[in-house]
């Protein structure tokens, strides 16, 4: 990942009318090296990089044939697979709505309903290889509320993955801080040969969020 280019004096020329926040979230914007790669390589956000990192770092992608991609928007990983995978059948599925990509099945609608497993199932022509997630909720702002709500999306990702994923597949969802919660990393480990915690070069230093990999699927026995 190319990191020239970075101007760290580049300075927003007019914050009239913007709260303080908002113009430190611009100007980081602005002055992000991942920001400016994704808008080079035509990927839609910076994420797509924390996947082409993860996947350097696990082969994530070797041999997949069909994926899963759970809170698609704007679409940054599933773009990866494709460009990657190209023969690959992907799968996403959003409340959003997100812009249509090439190759690509996406769903608009909420995975916690209870028709989100059959529909991304009749969407994919047998089991998927890969199960990935980057669903966070929608932050409220109290530290352990925010936490609950997100590791609850996570661990329906999971329970998913278990019920759907090929033997040999990989399970990957973004957690936050402190990984992932005891009961559901007994269920990973009941399930899956290894289960990891990382955290890509392309995740910001100040985030909270870390990534659980679990690797080779080892069946629903």
């Amino acid at each position: 990942m190319a990191r020239s280019g970075r101007n760290p004096d580049k300075r927003l020329r007019s914050a009239r009318g913007r709260t303080a926040s908002s113009t430190r979230w611009l100007e980081r914007q602005l002055n992000d090296p991942y920001v400016q790669q994704a808008k080079a390589e035509g990927y839609r956000s910076r994420a797509a990089y924390k996947l082409i990192e993860l996947d350097e770092k696990f082969g994530l992608l070797r041999g997949v044939r069909r994926v899963v991609d759970l809170g698609i928007a704007p679409g940054g990983w599933s773009q990866v697979v494709r460009k990657q995978v190209p023969k690959a059948a992907i799968v996403g599925i959003d409340l959003l709505e997100v812009e249509p990509i090439e190759g690509v099945t996406i769903l608009q609608m909420d995975f916690m309903a209870d028709a989100a497993p059959a529909a991304l199932e009749a969407a994919l022509d047998g089991p998927p290889d890969l199960v990935m997630s980057d669903m966070a909720a929608n932050t409220v702002g109290h530290k352990q509320t925010d936490h609950l709500r997100t590791m609850g999306l996570v661990e329906a990702a999971a329970w998913f993955a278990v019920e759907n994923l090929a033997e040999g597949g990989t399970f990957l969802a973004k957690v936050l801080a402190g990984g992932t919660d005891a009961e559901l990393l007994a269920l990973l480990k009941k399930h899956f040969r290894t289960v990891k915690h990382a955290k890509p070069p392309a995740s910001r230093k100040g985030s909270s969020e870390w990534y659980v990999v679990a690797q080779g699927f080892k069946g629903r026995g």
